[in-house]
């Protein structure tokens, strides 16, 4: 860990930010209703929001008729992560990720890791006030190849993570989120121009699982998987496993094989540890012959690439080829070991291995 911790001392002591007020920005993605009341088109939820109030995200107010973000250039979290620790396991290995994040969420999820901020109104919390200019900077002098919206939902500071990302390209910035897939089709296909990769978290493979642990639904998350796979963009999937709650065999195999038949085989996908937290302390983290079960129904499901994470040391953290089995990439945690890979492709068999290598 001890290449991590300087690279947080390189962000916190080494960047000095302005603690500023700023302005609130116009959203994106709202209609005008009747007596000033306004309809945010953001996410699924298209909430309905009178004047002086705030959208389920709590960061989206009505200000006279017109619909404000109050997060824009307000990150409250600025850090410098390996790329693994998205996860990526398939793009730019051994790379750092420039990571940022507002206060916000769309989803109110038991077992949130990052609740702190993700659940608290934006000011509850304290923030660096940064134009995405400055942002650009700042990853510019950090050498780190790509920016990461990650931590909380990246959905919800939109505005902020569609200009830094436009910025970010021009520069030859790669841009990579880490999302809940809570988002219309309009701004998914808008940002998907700017997007090189994105981890999405498939919490669950019912409805019943997303209402009772995330207050959300399925079908809007399906959707943005198979438009981030329609728009080219490098696509990786989490899913958390809860002991007792979505690790069954049926519901992961029928999970499989929907990503397998609407994503492809190629498609990577990380099985993660539970441990108690936020509001779920009192349940127990998940067993590894669990999340090993769950691994092994989804490579005799047809995905080539499946990994067990939070796990340090497990061999389910390491990239295998799928015709020669042979040991690509040994990681540890978020750190890679040994990378055998050539030219995207295995150097014991030539074959194709999918990813973003260079």
């Amino acid at each position: 860990m001890k290449h991590f911790f300087i690279a947080l001392i390189l962000v916190c002591f080494f960047s000095p930010i302005s603690f500023a007020q700023g302005k609130a920005k116009e959203a994106l993605f709202y209609k005008k209703l009747n007596n000033k009341i306004v309809q945010c088109q953001l996410c699924p939820r298209r909430c309905t929001i009178p004047l002086a109030r705030r959208g389920f995200c709590r960061v989206r107010e009505n200000k006279n008729g017109i619909l404000y973000t109050l997060v824009y250039a307000k990150p409250v979290a600025l850090h410098i992560d390996p790329i693994e620790k998205k996860p990526l396991f398939h793009f730019l290995p051994s790379t750092t990720a420039y990571s940022i994040a507002t206060a916000g969420c769309n989803l109110r999820c038991k077992f949130c890791q990052n609740w702190e901020i993700s659940q608290a109104l934006p000011e509850e919390v304290r923030y660096a006030y940064l134009e995405p200019l400055d942002l650009i900077t700042k990853v510019i002098e950090s050498l780190s190849p790509t920016i990461a919206y990650t931590y909380t939902e990246p959905t919800i500071f939109y505005e902020y993570m569609l200009e830094c990302a436009k910025l970010a390209k021009q520069k030859g910035i790669r841009n990579i989120m880490h999302s809940c897939g809570y988002i219309n089709e309009e701004p998914l296909r808008e940002l998907a121009k700017y997007l090189d990769a994105a981890n999405i978290d498939l919490k669950g493979f019912t409805n019943e699982y997303y209402n009772q642990f995330s207050e959300a639904t399925l079908e809007p998350v399906l959707r943005t998987l198979k438009i981030l796979k329609e728009e080219g963009v490098h696509l990786e999937i989490t899913n958390l496993l809860l002991p007792g709650c979505n690790d069954d065999d049926d519901t992961i195999i029928k999970m499989c094989l929907w990503i397998k038949e609407n994503l492809g085989p190629d498609t990577v996908l990380h099985f993660s540890r539970f441990f108690p937290m936020y509001k779920l302390i009192g349940l127990s983290p998940t067993p590894v012959s669990i999340l090993e079960r769950a691994r092994q129904l989804a490579m005799k499901s047809g995905l080539k690439y499946v990994y067990i994470g939070n796990v340090i040391g497990h061999l389910g953290e390491n990239t295998y080829c799928p015709k020669c089995s042979k040991l690509l990439i040994e990681r540890k945690g978020y750190f890679v070991l040994v990378n055998n890979i050539e030219d995207g492709r295995c150097p014991f068999c030539q074959e194709v291995i999918a990813g973003v290598w260079h």
